[in-house]
């Protein structure tokens, strides 16, 4: 008899086209992915992978196999998503994602609401700006940024949000050591590997100098907040930031919407649908402060 979790790591390498990202992906070592390869090769009776110096390539037989796999996956999908749906209970594990900024400077007040008004549903808050799957049940609801409507995967249900509207911040300090006429450039601060962005001379400060590039939007936040130059942030953030002030002579953006996804099944459980009714409740509320209109900042 086939091992499902035989399958499961095979189907990781196969996708993965490595050892190492099958065993990244799993979270277990090198040892283990090989070992349940082998396990699954052994009782097949077959060679899944051709080793090659790029990485592993599926022989014949392994693309054979993976085929079935790839059913069986989606059939122990479907069975534990239509059992999970089932569930009336508001106990038991509601896994929510959403990008870490929502969750650190807008949604954790809520959050913790929600955990301390139903003190029997264990919450796991996956913050990380990957998408999950939600098919794959890698989480029960997930929070997202969405630029364009129809990038939404069709088989989610989605509750729509408020709109996300940016604008650009330098602390207050640098900007009234510009307006008395500081020399020193005034740096646009970018996460990543972006170019220099479009905002850099829009306003009536310019951006000058070359890009200060940061990994993620708190050490982002923490540049500004330390006078390194001016960088885009949602108004939710920038404004409520006392360090912080718009720069004046640049439009506020608004290109993105929040949006609450469940998927199938698993948005009828009852903690789930309790989590997102009470979450789009929270975020209706946070439409003035999304939308940059709260506090004027100027």
């Amino acid at each position: 008899m086939i091992d499902w979790d035989d399958v499961r790591y095979f189907l990781a390498a196969a996708r993965g086209g490595s050892v190492r990202a099958a065993a990244k992906h799993l979270g277990v070592n090198h040892a283990t992915v090989l070992r349940r390869v082998a396990q699954l090769e052994h009782r097949l009776g077959a060679q899944m992978f051709e080793k090659l110096p790029s990485g592993y390539r599926l022989t014949t037989a392994g693309e054979e196999v993976l085929e079935f796999a790839e059913q069986m996956e989606a059939s122990s999908h479907q069975l534990e998503t239509r059992i999970f749906g089932r569930d009336q209970s508001v106990r038991g594990l509601l896994r929510v994602t959403l990008p870490p900024f929502l969750a650190t400077h807008l949604l954790m007040p809520d959050l913790a609401d929600f955990a301390r008004a139903h003190p029997d549903i264990e919450m796991e808050i996956v913050s990380t700006g990957e998408v999950a799957n939600l098919t794959n049940r890698e989480a029960d609801v997930a929070i997202r940024i969405v630029t364009d409507r129809k990038t939404l995967p069709l088989n989610l249900h989605g509750l729509k949000g408020p709109d996300l509207v940016a604008g650009v911040y330098m602390s207050r300090d640098r900007l009234a050591a510009w307006r008395a006429g500081a020399p020193d450039a005034i740096r646009p601060i970018v996460v990543g590997s972006d170019g220099v962005p479009d905002w850099a001379d829009a306003g009536e400060v310019r951006a000058t100098g070359v890009p200060f590039r940061m990994p993620d939007a708190d050490a982002q936040i923490a540049a500004a907040q330390q006078g390194v130059g001016m960088t885009r942030l949602p108004c939710f953030v920038g404004d409520a930031d006392p360090v912080l002030a718009r720069v004046p002579g640049i439009d506020l953006k608004s290109d993105s919407t929040l949006w609450l996804l469940t998927q199938g099944e698993t948005r009828k459980t009852k903690r789930v649908r309790m989590f997102t009714e009470f979450t789009s409740r929270r975020l209706a509320a946070y439409a003035p402060l999304l939308a940059g209109l709260s506090i004027s900042n100027e």
